[in-house]
Parts: structure tokens; sequence; C-alpha cells
């Protein structure tokens, strides 16, 4: 990824969806203009989801996902449609392709309406319109042929008109500063942290903040109190790493805000509400009860690791008990949480909202308390109200 490329997680993720040889693959090419997905006669060639980032007029930045087929047999082929189906909590707009000869039928009647339980808009694409005319009857239908580009233009156009729905309106800080506001970012650097380069959270909001015609300066934790001084301004808030929250919180003035990455993006791409709700579960938790951490990426795990090192030990301290901990990472995420006490998850930086969104509706869903890092730091900390200041109005939770 250059430099100036959008991250994937902010770009619109368009599914593409169908059983096999139903001209999904080829719809994909035909759609992007690029051989992204492999076409063949034989059924079942895409075995697993491709995602590919890329421009995508008249809609910008996008990621593709092209599905293995939703009809696919057999005991591999089983897991390969729940993979199909699995897709479709990182989907922002879903592209179903039905053969135009056969049309729609049970397998495509049943993706639609786990697509509208997830309140995924989707656009149903009747394929093979050069040997197979569809009468479409509704806004959401279009029929295409991907041999001949009959109906190509008239889909994206389609997919652009979907697309104007999206787009973060949720700022990271921004839209709590103003202009000429100055804000401190404390980043440490340990051995966790990436040789040479800010991990995406702290880029993303030094970006957001200098959007705002803002100022910021950035040190690390044991700094912070000589850049304090040598600033003639006190800053609007000090943001910091969850990982250094209470040691920094010692070191800041009473009167000076804090937060922390986590939290931001807790507001940002999930729900931060239902966050510091979910938090006081800690304080329920036995011996033996089941906590899941769960990352958005993966990463080579290091010594002092937060997700499984760092904060374990710190629920451990801070309960007085011996929760059993369980771990996912990645686009892992369990599906049945009925048997966690507890869900943590990190702020989601690299996981777009829609399936952020989806992991905290799966946990509401089954009644399991969801909550993130910054927010599960900051309580076992004593300092959740204090780190809550950016959002008043969930400050009154507590």
């Amino acid at each position: 990824m250059s430099l100036n490329s959008v991250p994937a997680a902010e770009r619109v993720h368009i599914g593409f969806f169908g059983k096999r040889n139903a001209g999904k693959s080829s719809l994909v090419n035909a759609v992007t203009g690029q051989s992204l997905a492999i076409v063949s006669d034989v059924a079942g060639t895409t075995t697993d989801p491709v995602t590919k980032t890329m421009e995508l007029l008249p809609i910008g930045p996008v990621v593709i996902i092209d599905t293995p087929g939703i009809d696919d047999e057999g005991e591999l082929g089983k897991l390969r449609v729940e993979k199909s189906y699995q897709a479709l909590a990182k989907t922002d707009i879903a592209i179903i392709a039905a053969d135009g000869v056969s049309g729609v039928t049970e397998q495509e009647t049943a993706l639609i309406k786990k697509i509208n339980e997830k309140n995924i808009p989707y656009i149903l694409v009747y394929t093979k319109a050069d040997i197979a005319k569809h009468d479409t009857e509704n806004d959401n239908e279009i029929a295409v042929s991907s041999k001949t580009g009959e109906g190509i233009n008239e889909l994206k156009e389609l997919i652009g008109k979907f697309a104007e729905n999206f787009g973060n309106e949720k700022k990271i800080i921004s839209d709590k500063l103003t202009p000429g506001d100055f804000v401190v970012l404390v980043i440490p650097v340990d051995k966790a942290a990436p040789k040479g380069r800010l991990i995406l959270p702290q880029q993303q909001t030094i970006r957001d903040i200098l959007d705002a015609h803002c100022m910021c300066a950035v040190t690390q934790d044991d700094r912070l109190p000589e850049t304090l001084a040598a600033l003639n301004v006190k800053p609007k808030y000090v943001i910091t790493d969850s990982q250094v929250f209470g040691k920094v919180s010692k070191m800041l003035p009473e009167d000076i805000s804090l937060t922390s990455f986590s939290i931001l993006f807790a507001n940002y791409k999930g729900n931060l509400r239902l966050c510091v709700e979910g938090v006081t579960a800690l304080d329920k938790l036995s011996d033996g009860d089941k906590v899941l951490i769960s990352e958005g990426c993966t990463h080579h795990r290091q010594c002092g690791d937060i997700g499984t090192v760092k904060l374990p030990a710190l629920i451990k301290k801070y309960t007085g008990v011996a929760p059993e901990f369980s771990w996912t990472s990645g686009t892992e995420f369990k599906e049945d949480l009925t048997k966690y006490k507890l869900v943590i998850h990190c702020g989601g930086c690299m996981l777009n909202e829609a399936e952020m969104q989806s992991r905290l509706a799966s946990a509401q869903r089954q009644g399991v308390p969801i909550t993130n890092y910054g927010t599960a730091i900051a309580y076992m900390n004593g300092i959740l109200k204090r780190s809550l200041s950016p959002f008043p109005e969930i400050q009154e939770l507590l």
C-alpha cells in the first residue's frame, strides 16, 4: 500500500455472490475491467473469498470481494459456502449474480434473506443477457452480459448510486476540536511498536487533527512531562496508546482531558456506549469464566503483547480471579459467543465499519457483554470517566 492510498478499512466493500458457473467471476472482471477472478467452465473455481483494493469509477476507492459459489457441495463445499456467508460481515454492497437462464433459485433466495437480515443493500444481476433475456422488475435489478458488455456500464452506475450512501460520517476527534486547538499524542515506542512507522490509528488520528486545522505534538510516554512543559498552550486533549493509560493519567494534570486511540476508534467504527455498558462485566467474573479477546488484525505475537499478555494479566490483577482466555485475530470471530462471559475487542482499525458493527451486533444479539481494549484498560485503572471526556453524553452512564 502506498503512503497516499486509502486504507482498505475506509473503502466501500463490494461483495460478489452467486452460484457456481452463474457468471459471477466473469462479472467481477467485467465490472472492474481487470482479470481479478479466475474464469473457468469448471464449477467451483473460486475456492476462497478473494479481496482486491482498487479504484472503481464512478465510486472511487473500493475493496472487491469475490466469493465461492453458494451452491457448493460436499464437506469441503459446505465450508466454502460458509466462507461466502461470512464475507457478508464486511460487505457494504452485495452484488448477487443470478444465472439469466435459470433465474433466481432457492440458493439466491436464502442469500437474499440473510442479506436483508443484515440490512445490506444489494443488487440482483441477471447474467448471460446475450443468450437469455430476463425482465427486471425492481430498481435494484439489472440484466447484463459479461461477454458482450451489455449492461455493465449501467451496473457500475447503479453501484455508484448505492455507494453514495457510504462513507463514515463520524470523525475520529476533529468534530470535538476548534481550529487552532492543540492535541498531544502519546505513542510508546517499545518492542511491540512497528519499526520505522506509526500504526494505522495513529496515522489516521494525526490526519484527522490536521483536517480540523489544528496542531498536534507526538511524544513518547516518558517524555510527556517535558512535552507539556515545552508547550506555551494547554492541550485540548491528550490521546494515548491504551497500554500506558494508567501511567499517562498519573502524569497528566487533571484539568487536561485524556482519552485513547482505542476509545476514539470504538466511537468511530463501533458503538462506544455498548462498550462502556459491557465493561462492567469485568466485576462479575469468576474463576474459570470464559473471556474472548479479539483483534481485527493479524501480527506476529511478541513478548509483552497487549492482547495475549498485558490485558489478561491486568484482568487477573483487577478481578482477583483466574478466567479462561481465548483469542481470535484477523477475519476469525466466533459465531457462537454464548459460552463467553465477556468479549474484549481491539479498536478495529483494520476492519471496515460493516464488520465491526457486525461483531458488536452478534454479541448484543446473543446477550454477551462486549467492550474494547481502551475502555477495559481505562476502567481497570479507575480513569474511565476521565477518559470519556470527549463524549459527555456517554460519561453520564458512569
